[in-house]
């Protein structure tokens, strides 16, 4: 039994091992220039019709299934009583399932009131992966990410108050040379404000058909980082994230040149001391050629 998925099919690296229905294909703003992961498809949200027959069909072969990731880029997008619908349907036809995620952008966040999100929440649909990507409102712009650094610790804060489990991302060298330093401080002032139960850094690698598209929206001459300056940005940004509450934190994506994991506040000190070990063994760098979004 195979789904017929509307390629290219994308999914959080967490979501590996997760049964994936595609709700909704591309993404409604699809605008933020380091992305290309649905530009080649034009924002469409699946008929019920479909979905449920997607769902029936895969029932019987997978009842085992445990995670379901609701994809593609905008699920979040869809009405709350039809999220609500496909949600309680899932949990109606695999009996095992404990977790339904899909990812949320802060603009989509932001229009739910909170009691859509408890709906949402309380029919089972319990955790979000959201993009901050940069917590500098200058890079934000420059990126066309449709959304500014209040908005988006609004966002994940809103997510939170309603019981969602909040995973986020953000990408190392986004500003280049130039803004280094304000990507990165603005960056873990976002983290600090809205403390995401996990949270991944990347590294910036823009795909061929949107380098000119970056470059052009960011304008003025984009320098790249190396990757020494990448594990400096590594380091800056783990030194400046202050929280009291659990953050578990990943930098090992396969755009990262660098890898570390720990957890905040109990593991800073440790992953510091790790960087500063990779700055005297760049033998444990990842080749170029094995790195990608």
């Amino acid at each position: 039994m195979m789904l017929n998925y509307d390629i290219p099919l994308y999914r959080p690296p967490s979501e590996a091992q997760s049964l994936i229905f595609q709700v909704t294909l591309g993404c409604s703003f699809n605008e933020c220039s380091f992305c290309d992961m649905y530009r080649g498809k034009e924002y469409t949200e699946r008929p019920w019709e479909e979905v449920k027959r997607e769902i029936d069909m895969t029932t019987k072969q997978m009842s085992d299934t445990k995670r379901i990731f609701l994809a593609d880029g905008d699920a979040l997008n869809l009405s709350t009583d039809y999220m609500v619908k496909i949600v309680k349907y899932l949990y109606n036809k695999f009996p095992n399932l404990e977790r339904i995620s899909c990812y949320a952008m802060p603009m989509n966040l932001l229009k739910k009131s909170p009691e859509e999100l408890k709906k949402m929440y309380d029919a089972g649909l319990t955790m979000l992966y959201l993009g901050i990507e940069s917590g500098s409102d200058i890079i934000l712009k420059k990126v066309t990410k449709g959304a500014v650094a209040k908005t988006i610790v609004k966002a994940c804060n809103k997510a939170k108050d309603a019981n969602y489990i909040l995973s986020c991302m953000v990408i190392l060298g986004l500003g280049g040379k130039t803004y280094s330093k304000e990507h990165i401080n603005g960056t873990a002032e976002v983290i600090n404000a809205c403390s995401p139960h996990y949270l991944a850094a990347l590294t910036l690698y823009l795909e061929d058909r949107i380098k000119n598209e970056f470059f052009t929206k960011f304008g003025e001459q984009f320098i790249p980082i190396s990757d020494s300056e990448a594990l400096e940005e590594l380091k800056d940004l783990v030194n400046q994230i202050d929280v009291k509450n659990q953050v578990i934190f990943r930098a090992n994506h396969g755009s990262n040149a660098y890898t570390i994991k720990g957890v905040f506040p109990h593991d800073k000190q440790a992953m510091l001391d790790r960087i500063s070990w990779m700055k005297d063994h760049p033998e444990v760098i990842r080749p170029k050629g094995l790195r990608g979004f």
